[in-house]
Protein backbone atom coordinates (compact mmCIF):
# COMPACT_ATOMS: atom_id res chain seq x y z
CA UNK A 1 0.00 0.00 0.00
CA UNK A 2 1.37 3.81 -1.08
CA UNK A 3 2.54 5.58 1.83
CA UNK A 4 2.71 9.48 2.21
CA UNK A 5 4.64 11.34 4.70
CA UNK A 6 4.16 15.20 4.69
CA UNK A 7 7.46 17.48 5.86
CA UNK A 8 6.32 21.25 6.88
CA UNK A 9 9.19 23.87 6.67
CA UNK A 10 8.26 27.49 7.91
CA UNK A 11 10.64 30.15 7.64
CA UNK A 12 11.97 31.57 10.98
CA UNK A 13 14.67 34.20 9.59
CA UNK A 14 17.19 34.46 7.16
CA UNK A 15 17.57 31.35 5.85
CA UNK A 16 16.70 29.16 9.05
CA UNK A 17 13.50 27.20 8.83
CA UNK A 18 11.58 25.09 11.14
CA UNK A 19 10.96 21.91 10.39
CA UNK A 20 8.07 19.91 11.24
CA UNK A 21 6.26 16.01 10.47
CA UNK A 22 3.09 14.33 10.31
CA UNK A 23 3.90 12.28 13.45
CA UNK A 24 3.21 14.14 16.25
CA UNK A 25 5.94 12.35 18.64
CA UNK A 26 8.87 13.20 16.33
CA UNK A 27 10.92 16.03 16.91
CA UNK A 28 10.95 19.11 15.08
CA UNK A 29 14.52 20.40 13.95
CA UNK A 30 16.00 23.25 12.16
CA UNK A 31 17.67 23.57 8.91
CA UNK A 32 19.89 26.57 7.72
CA UNK A 33 22.39 27.60 5.04
CA UNK A 34 26.34 27.52 5.45
CA UNK A 35 27.64 30.59 6.47
CA UNK A 36 28.05 33.87 4.36
CA UNK A 37 23.95 32.85 3.11
CA UNK A 38 22.90 31.18 6.53
CA UNK A 39 24.08 31.06 9.60
CA UNK A 40 24.72 27.60 9.72
CA UNK A 41 22.70 26.47 12.40
CA UNK A 42 21.04 23.63 10.56
CA UNK A 43 22.19 20.79 8.56
CA UNK A 44 21.58 22.14 4.53
CA UNK A 45 20.33 20.43 1.93
CA UNK A 46 22.88 18.27 0.92
CA UNK A 47 23.81 17.12 4.33
CA UNK A 48 20.12 16.59 4.65
CA UNK A 49 20.40 14.53 1.71
CA UNK A 50 23.52 12.73 3.04
CA UNK A 51 21.91 12.20 5.90
CA UNK A 52 18.62 10.05 4.47
CA UNK A 53 20.81 8.34 2.02
CA UNK A 54 23.17 6.96 4.67
CA UNK A 55 20.31 6.77 7.31
CA UNK A 56 18.13 4.45 4.70
CA UNK A 57 21.25 2.23 3.81
CA UNK A 58 22.18 1.85 7.50
CA UNK A 59 18.63 1.24 8.63
CA UNK A 60 18.17 -1.65 5.77
CA UNK A 61 21.12 -3.35 6.41
CA UNK A 62 20.53 -3.76 10.33
CA UNK A 63 17.08 -4.83 9.69
CA UNK A 64 18.72 -8.03 7.07
CA UNK A 65 20.88 -8.58 9.78
CA UNK A 66 18.39 -8.49 12.69
CA UNK A 67 16.23 -10.85 10.07
CA UNK A 68 19.28 -13.27 9.98
CA UNK A 69 20.22 -13.25 13.54
CA UNK A 70 23.59 -11.38 12.98
CA UNK A 71 24.46 -9.48 15.67
CA UNK A 72 26.13 -6.03 15.37
CA UNK A 73 28.81 -4.74 17.65
CA UNK A 74 29.48 -1.76 15.48
CA UNK A 75 28.09 -0.03 12.39
CA UNK A 76 28.85 3.42 11.36
CA UNK A 77 27.95 4.90 7.81
CA UNK A 78 29.88 7.80 6.28
CA UNK A 79 28.30 9.57 3.53
CA UNK A 80 30.30 11.83 0.97
CA UNK A 81 28.22 14.70 -1.09
CA UNK A 82 30.31 15.30 -3.74
CA UNK A 83 29.33 19.47 -4.84
CA UNK A 84 30.39 20.65 -8.19
CA UNK A 85 28.77 23.24 -10.83
CA UNK A 86 27.02 22.37 -13.66
CA UNK A 87 27.25 23.51 -17.06
CA UNK A 88 25.35 26.36 -15.79
CA UNK A 89 27.50 27.38 -12.93
CA UNK A 90 25.03 26.41 -10.45
CA UNK A 91 25.87 23.96 -7.70
CA UNK A 92 24.55 20.57 -7.91
CA UNK A 93 25.00 17.12 -5.99
CA UNK A 94 27.13 15.02 -8.28
CA UNK A 95 27.47 11.96 -5.86
CA UNK A 96 27.12 10.25 -3.08
CA UNK A 97 30.09 8.39 -1.96
CA UNK A 98 28.58 5.75 1.18
CA UNK A 99 31.42 3.95 3.36
CA UNK A 100 29.81 1.44 5.82
CA UNK A 101 31.87 0.20 8.72
CA UNK A 102 30.80 -3.12 10.46
CA UNK A 103 31.38 -5.21 13.73
CA UNK A 104 30.31 -7.93 14.21
CA UNK A 105 30.15 -11.12 15.87
CA UNK A 106 32.74 -13.63 15.27
CA UNK A 107 30.61 -16.38 15.17
CA UNK A 108 28.22 -14.14 12.17
CA UNK A 109 30.28 -13.35 9.76
CA UNK A 110 29.41 -16.17 7.68
CA UNK A 111 25.80 -14.87 7.60
CA UNK A 112 26.87 -11.30 6.63
CA UNK A 113 27.28 -11.99 2.66
CA UNK A 114 23.65 -12.79 2.08
CA UNK A 115 23.24 -9.41 3.39
CA UNK A 116 25.60 -7.38 2.19
CA UNK A 117 24.13 -9.17 -1.31
CA UNK A 118 20.50 -7.84 -0.66
CA UNK A 119 20.21 -4.90 1.61
CA UNK A 120 20.34 -1.92 -0.77
CA UNK A 121 17.01 -3.60 -2.60
CA UNK A 122 15.06 -2.55 1.01
CA UNK A 123 16.15 0.73 1.45
CA UNK A 124 13.65 3.17 0.21
CA UNK A 125 15.35 6.44 -0.22
CA UNK A 126 18.93 5.42 -2.18
CA UNK A 127 17.22 3.23 -5.22
CA UNK A 128 14.69 6.24 -5.57
CA UNK A 129 17.71 8.68 -5.82
CA UNK A 130 19.22 6.49 -7.99
CA UNK A 131 16.47 6.21 -10.50
CA UNK A 132 15.97 10.32 -9.88
CA UNK A 133 12.56 10.85 -8.52
CA UNK A 134 9.91 13.51 -10.08
CA UNK A 135 9.48 16.16 -7.81
CA UNK A 136 6.37 18.46 -8.59
CA UNK A 137 6.27 22.01 -7.55
CA UNK A 138 3.03 24.08 -6.85
CA UNK A 139 2.82 27.83 -6.14
CA UNK A 140 -0.12 28.67 -3.83
CA UNK A 141 -0.40 32.87 -3.18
Amino acid sequence: MPETTITKLKLLEGYKFGVEFDVSDMPDFVVDELKPIGQGSGPNPPRLLSAAVGHCLSSSLLYCFNKARVRVRNLETTVKANIVRNEEGRLRVKNLDAQIHLEVEDEDKERVSRCLEIFENYCTVTPSVRKGIEVNVNYVL
